[in-house]
């Protein structure tokens, strides 16, 4: 009968014993305050996403400060009527006689709360019809089908404008309605694509066969592995938000009473801004809506790398 020596195991080498398997200790899902801060590091290592969240936060700082920033009222007026810059008005006047540089100002909080709260709003129905709609299946999920393609094939500007026309003087909250209605069909769709891919997944098949209920499985199980898919669509929908409601009240059928950089083109366009040579009162709050969307592109940028490694490793580059 042979003897086999037994060698001393190495400091530190897990145990390994004949007939037996060692199994690594099993690490614990990550702290959302953990998963938070990755998400974050990996946006702000895109060039183009720290660029957008930069620009973003100024016309934030804009909007918020507005009072203190502004060196008049929005619709303070009693000064000299098209008036070219000077020390006392950077951007000079409309033909009211209202500070040009003060209006650009006040005008960055109407353009920040729509796109935030339009595009949170589209979002949410987004989420909601989306996911249901990619999991259930049957009767419902074709009339959510045709109630989808519906919006789709309704081009989504005129739609606007005749909703808006119909809901005339309804303030803020009329443009806001408008952009949600006609905004949230196009991220219901992608979410719904992606519901279908991720509903054969292993893991969905598991919690089926643990007997989880199918709005647990939707919102527990599905919807944490589009977290970045999600975040895309919000910044699309509120880009979409802030350049549809710059258009309906340059062309007449928004707030035109509130200051905003809309209304601000359509009282220049109605007096007649580039001939009378005052460019800068359609130049300044269209150059804002550009940057302010711009922005949010950019970030839009970051946030892929979340789900895309390879854009992730070639961010910046």
């Amino acid at each position: 009968m042979t003897t086999q020596a037994m060698l001393p195991e190495p400091t530190g080498a897990p145990r390994r014993d004949i007939g037996s398997t060692v199994v690594p200790p099993l690490k614990g899902p990550a702290s959302p305050w953990r998963v938070l801060t990755r998400a974050v590091e990996t946006i702000w290592s895109n060039k183009k996403a720290r660029l957008g969240v930069v620009v973003l936060g100024v016309f934030v700082l804009l909007a918020v400060l507005a009072p203190l920033i502004a060196p008049y009222g929005a619709s303070e007026n009693g000064f000299g009527r098209n008036q070219p810059g000077s020390a006392a008005h950077w951007f000079g006047t409309t033909a009211a006689g209202e500070d040009v540089l003060s209006q650009v100002v006040f005008g960055a909080r109407i353009s920040v709360l729509v796109g935030f709260l339009a595009g949170l709003l589209s979002t949410l129905i987004a989420v909601l019809v989306g996911l249901s709609w990619g999991y259930v299946r049957g009767p419902l999920a074709d009339v959510v089908n045709f109630i989808v393609n519906l919006f789709l094939v309704i081009p989504g500007l005129p739609l606007m404008i005749v909703v808006a026309a119909y809901l005339q003087n309804g303030g803020l909250a009329m443009i806001i309605f408008v952009v949600v209605i006609t905004g949230w069909a196009w991220g219901a769709r992608v979410l719904r694509s992606q519901t279908q891919s991720l509903r054969g997944r292993d893991f969905v098949t598991a919690a089926q066969f643990a007997g989880e209920g199918s709005w647990r499985i939707v919102f527990r199980e599905i919807l944490p592995n589009m977290t970045s898919l999600i975040a895309g669509s919000f910044f699309g929908a509120a880009t979409a938000a802030i350049l549809a409601e710059s258009g309906l009240s340059f062309l007449g059928v928004g707030d035109t009473t509130t200051v905003s950089w809309g209304s601000m083109l359509f009282w220049a366009q109605n007096s007649n801004a580039i001939l009378t040579g005052q460019w800068v009162l359609l130049f300044a709050p269209g150059l804002c809506i550009a940057l302010l969307a711009t922005s949010l592109t950019l970030i839009n940028f970051g946030v892929d790398g979340l789900s895309n490694p390879r854009l992730r490793e070639g961010a910046g580059r």
